[in-house]
């Protein structure tokens, strides 16, 4: 693959230290994402400076989550929550919109509690009170209620995008809404000159298989660690 999807080796780190810089905290040697967009953060490397960097930028009882290639280890003050193992696709020949997709439509203010009460009960990913202002979100609604949502996140390089906060209630899925939104959403990447790529835990074969199906393909294996600050 060329050169900038090198980036994505370390998404988190050069999303806040590049394109995301804006809504970061920087530490020096470590940044984090304005707690109200989410929980993500990233040292400059495993140093104990940086890791010191890292500890000073989270508050006693918080997490932050760094998605990394391999497991991080817990600076001093810190200790781990949780890994978990990623896989990191990419879709260089994305599947367009297609003609019997079914309708959906942008997101805004007024769904914000919709989206949140979605979000935090399917679980697609962190979700904060500005989360769907990373980028423009989709929904397709079923009986007058949000049924399904999706949206980008980071945005490592100029090239690049993350398809995000895929998500549907359990009772609306097996519809292909997901499917249809994810492909919404790649169409807004792709039409600003960016390839899209996600991030899917390891063992969910089954969205992995519907990613495939959309034009993603893996490209490496990458680890969440959630820590928490004592």
């Amino acid at each position: 693959m060329a050169d900038r999807y090198d980036l994505l080796d370390r998404p988190v780190w050069h999303w806040l230290t590049g394109p995301g810089a804006a809504l970061a905290r920087d530490g020096g040697g470590a940044v984090r994402i304005d707690p109200g967009y989410g929980p993500f953060a990233a040292a400059r490397d495993r140093s104990d400076a940086a890791q010191a960097a890292l500890a000073a930028l989270v508050q006693p009882g918080e997490q932050v989550w760094l998605v990394e290639p391999e497991e991080w280890s817990a600076p001093p003050g810190m200790r781990h929550v949780r890994t978990a193992p990623l896989l990191q696709m990419v879709a260089q020949n994305p599947v367009p919109i297609q003609l019997d997709d079914a309708p959906s439509e942008p997101l805004g203010s007024d769904d914000a509690a919709a989206m949140t009460e979605l979000a935090l009960a399917t679980e697609p990913g962190p979700w904060s009170e500005r989360t769907r202002l990373y980028g423009q979100f989709y929904g397709i609604r079923r009986d007058e209620r949000l049924a399904a949502m999706a949206g980008p996140r980071m945005r490592p390089a100029e090239g690049l995008q993350e398809v995000s906060g895929v998500c549907t209630w359990p009772e609306y899925r097996g519809q292909g809404l997901a499917g249809v939104l994810i492909r919404r959403v790649m169409a807004d990447i792709v039409a600003v000159g960016r390839t899209p790529f996600l991030h899917s835990y390891a063992g969910n074969t089954k969205a992995i298989g519907l990613y495939e199906s959309l034009g993603f393909v893996a490209r490496r294996n990458m680890v969440v660690t959630v820590l928490e600050r004592g």
